[in-house]
């Protein structure tokens, strides 16, 4: 049996190692960078399991060459890079790590929610500047609990945004079709319409899914409904938002400004334009990160393979 792991940003596979060779003790795992099409002519073919990072590209013209693959098993929530479609057709199960890091992501939020009312980042160069005191601060600060959180995909992320939220008495609305009236009531929130939390929000969190239905999601019209003192924040993923018309909204003072752990381009070449933009705060993807966060990933990324080649059908599949 062959596991292939398809990765270059853990520092070591200590935890998958250790489920696997419990499970299967005589089993051989090979480890290839994200750039790994010599490595697939050479013996990935021959992979029962593939485990890949969330940005690993798995496309149909490598998975018509695997000849024995059960499953693909991606680190992390998201599984647009692999195709799905392609690999059910040849009988291989995708998996993904669901909820793993729902407490991180929801942590950034409120630190992103914090960091812009606070103005944090900007007092450095303003005490260089010899400005201290009111004198430093550029805009009106209202209080947090005076203010509104629109929040796009009621999941498990979006639920523990809206508790931290509402916590510390900010007004909570969600937009989500596939989350009751009901469940709102329950958590003190309100389900609005689409065009209705961007037109009245002061924060806008965006916690959907990327597929088809949601790609640019957030595109010029909804931009431009929303207030220009708003402000945008997206861990989801960067496909969401049509990452020119954010930048235009932001340059033309349509909006405030954004934070973004995600972007379009990932990884990026540095030199997108979202960089170049003052009032879009842009972090390298690490809303996740934490070693609570890495530790269940790693491990339920390894358990997910090792169920499936057991013959288990789990709830972790995507394209059953």
């Amino acid at each position: 049996m062959l596991i292939w792991i398809i990765d270059n940003e853990w520092p070591d596979y200590e935890i998958e190692k250790k489920a696997i060779y419990e499970k299967f003790p005589n089993c051989e795992i090979k480890f290839s960078a994200e750039d790994y099409k010599d490595d697939l002519e050479k013996f990935g073919y021959n992979a029962d399991a593939i485990i890949c990072q969330i940005s690993v590209d798995i496309l149909k013209e490598t998975i018509d060459k695997l000849e024995k693959c059960k499953v693909i098993s991606v680190y992390g929530v998201g599984y647009d890079r692999v195709d799905i479609k392609a690999a059910k057709e040849k009988g291989i199960y995708v998996t993904n790590v669901p909820g793993y890091c729902a407490e991180d992501v929801s942590d950034y939020v409120i630190a992103a929610l914090y960091r812009h009312n606070k103005q944090l980042s900007s007092y450095n160069s303003d005490i260089k500047n010899g400005l201290w005191g009111a004198q430093a601060v550029k805009r009106k600060i209202k209080r947090l609990s005076s203010q509104s959180l629109f929040i796009v995909g009621f999941g498990r992320i979006g639920r523990l945004i809206a508790n931290k939220a509402v916590a510390f008495g900010m007004t909570v609305m969600y937009y989500d079709p596939f989350v009751s009236q009901e469940t709102a009531k329950e958590m003190g929130v309100t389900k609005v319409e689409f065009e209705e939390g961007f037109k009245t929000a002061d924060y806008i969190s965006l916690n959907s899914k990327l597929d088809n239905t949601t790609k640019h999601l957030i595109s010029e019209k909804e931009l431009n409904l929303m207030k220009p003192e708003a402000h945008i924040i997206n861990a989801s993923r960067g496909k969401v938002i049509d990452e020119k018309a954010l930048i235009k909204a932001v340059e033309s003072g349509k909006i405030e400004g954004a934070t973004l752990d995600v972007i379009e381009n990932e990884p990026p070449t540095g030199n997108e334009d979202v960089f170049k933009c003052e009032k879009i705060f842009v972090t390298p993807h690490i809303s996740y990160f934490s070693v609570d966060s890495l530790n269940e990933l790693q491990l339920t990324a390894a358990l997910n393979a090792i169920n499936i080649l057991d013959g288990k059908i789990i709830s972790e599949i995507v394209n059953k």
